[in-house]
């Protein structure tokens, strides 16, 4: 069964336009719903995005300390073999808010102890997704004692202008 539209008899009555363009709207918000990314997208894109974060941060002459620099030869490689760990764990701190025709991510990690001289920095980030694409909206970084994000919590943002690129 097809649907067919006489736009003669539509345009005669006057509310062709109207119904067209409601057609439309529907069409694209039908759309915007089927390509709403879900959380196994959200979970490859934090991966990418923390491994190029942690790379940054960490595999650079200020990044590890002397010792950690000798044993790891290959910090980038690393880093990238545990783009599945990352993500996962990205995950497990992720608030997913589904608008059905996009998507908005809250997510809130670090701060944990990994060696007596080294932890992590407390990172949280609010992700939109839709179209098939994810866009950073807003990335914090905090002082690794500081709690988790809320309403008065906050020791000073310091967005990454950098982060805040669309990719598929």
């Amino acid at each position: 069964m097809a649907l067919t539209i006489d736009a003669q008899r539509l345009s005669a009555s006057g509310s062709g336009p109207l119904i067209l363009l409601a057609l439309a709207l529907a069409g694209g918000g039908a759309g915007l719903a089927f390509t709403n990314p879900d959380l196994h997208a959200f979970e490859e894109f934090a991966a990418a995005k923390l491994s190029d974060l942690i790379t940054e941060e960490l595999c650079t002459e200020q990044g590890l300390p002397m010792m950690l620099r000798l044993v790891i030869r290959d910090c980038p490689g690393l880093i990238a073999t545990q783009r599945p760990v990352l993500g996962r764990i990205a995950a497990e701190h992720t608030r997913r808010r589904n608008f059905a025709l996009f998507s908005l991510y809250a997510t809130d990690l670090g701060g944990q102890q990994l060696l007596p001289s080294l932890r992590l920095p407390r990172y949280s980030a609010v992700t939109l997704a839709a179209a098939g694409r994810f866009v950073l909206l807003h990335t914090e970084e905090r002082d690794p004692d500081a709690p988790p994000a809320g309403p008065d919590t906050s020791t000073g943002p310091r967005s990454r202008a950098s982060d805040r690129i669309a990719t598929p």
